[in-house]
């Protein structure tokens, strides 16, 4: 599209790196910048599901992610003794599409790091203003430089400036859960499946990831809380005390409360993802409740999609109206079913546990199919 030779993405995380790539190899000018002086990736691990999979594998990022992290076969609801209630095959829930992946959040951004090579990325750098110039988009950076490009993404999560300056101020919801989340550095119990142990107002999930080390996320329904570092491997481990020995070993293994990440769950629905020469993408556009696991895999989609809406429409108004068409029914299922397992899993444990043992595969299986198609 010639309407598009400069682009600017603001977020170096999984959003803003699979679009440098998808971009770069389209031969577009692309720059990427990063607030953080360091590369990081907070959050602990991720399982990528076979969606993301496939959209790993169109940018040729598929078999460095899974030689990183491990393949996670199966998906268990455990009642917090670690009674199973349900168990979902994911191999033949996903079917052709792809893997699922567990893999840590880190080793997975090295993965995009690497894959961006070629971009220009700048790391401690953000952007101070954001205008109109010339028909372009003017941006000043944190360093005092300027630049005008065709087209700025906001790729920088949940808490965007870009969204700031393009929309205004956006309210973000609490979903009322805090999560804590953290890597061990064992396998309890050789865990090879994504497991879901459900208590009451709260679950623990753990998902193993590559070389042998295993993801671990709390979720507790409580007011949102500043949760202080310190004593917050003590505080994690009273919280989760009467849970069974699986996530006992888990908890055991952690050694320090720097390990563990804690954060409240945050909700964001925008009507508008795109203004003039502006668009947003992943948590900077849609962030929703982790119940699907899906809030990376939408981002790596929204990367490959927003980078052919740009490579195959005649204007840019044009590809980002397309963007939005082909994103939002999908954005929109995967909110709505997140919030659907959100809510029931506050339901009484003897309810929603029976619920679970009755119907859990076939409601986790109608969960995800529609993601099954391309986006």
């Amino acid at each position: 599209m010639g309407e598009v030779e400069t682009i600017l993405i603001v977020g170096g995380g999984i959003a803003g790196l699979m679009l440098a790539r998808a971009l770069h190899q389209q031969g577009l000018s692309v720059e990427l910048v990063e607030r953080n002086t360091t590369w990081r990736a907070e959050g602990g691990g991720i399982m990528v599901h076979a969606n993301g999979w496939r959209a790993l594998r169109a940018v040729g990022l598929d078999d460095a992610v899974e030689h990183a992290g491990t393949r996670v076969r199966r998906w268990r609801f455990c009642a917090e003794s670690g009674e199973v209630l349900s168990d979902t095959d994911l191999e033949a829930l996903w079917g052709e599409v792809g893997p699922c992946i567990g893999i840590e959040r880190m080793r997975l951004q090295q993965v995009l790091v690497g894959g961006a090579e070629g971009v220009s990325c700048r790391l401690g750098t953000s952007i101070s203003s954001l205008a109109w110039q010339c028909g372009r988009a003017a941006v000043t950076f944190s360093n005092g430089a300027t630049g005008t490009y065709d087209l700025v993404v906001g790729a920088d999560g949940i808490s965007s400036t870009v969204r700031a300056f393009a929309l205004g101020a956006t309210d973000l919801a609490y979903t009322g859960a805090m999560a804590w989340r953290s890597v061990a550095p064992i396998r309890p119990r050789g865990l090879d499946t994504l497991q879901f142990l459900l208590g009451d107002g709260c679950f623990f999930g753990l998902c193993p990831t590559g070389d042998g080390r295993t993801y671990g996320f709390g979720n507790v329904t409580e007011p949102r809380a500043r949760e202080p570092v310190a004593g917050r491997l003590d505080r994690l481990r009273r919280r989760f005390a009467h849970f069974g020995g699986i996530v006992q070993e888990y908890l055991q293994a952690l050694t320090c409360d720097e390990q563990i990440h804690c954060a409240p769950v945050e909700w964001l629905s925008l009507k508008i993802w795109h203004r003039g020469r502006v668009v947003l993408i992943g948590d900077a556009a849609h962030a929703s409740s982790p119940m699907m696991g899906q809030g990376g895999c939408m981002a790596m989609e929204d990367a490959c999609v927003l980078a052919e809406c740009l490579c195959v429409e005649r204007t840019l108004s044009q590809a980002l109206d397309r963007y939005g068409e082909r994103r939002r029914p999908r954005i929109g299922w995967v909110q709505q079913e997140s919030a659907a397992a959100a809510q029931s899993f506050r339901l009484s444990p003897a309810v929603r546990n029976a619920v679970l043992r009755d119907r859990g595969d076939e409601m986790l299986r109608r969960r995800f199919m529609p993601l099954i198609a391309p986006p």
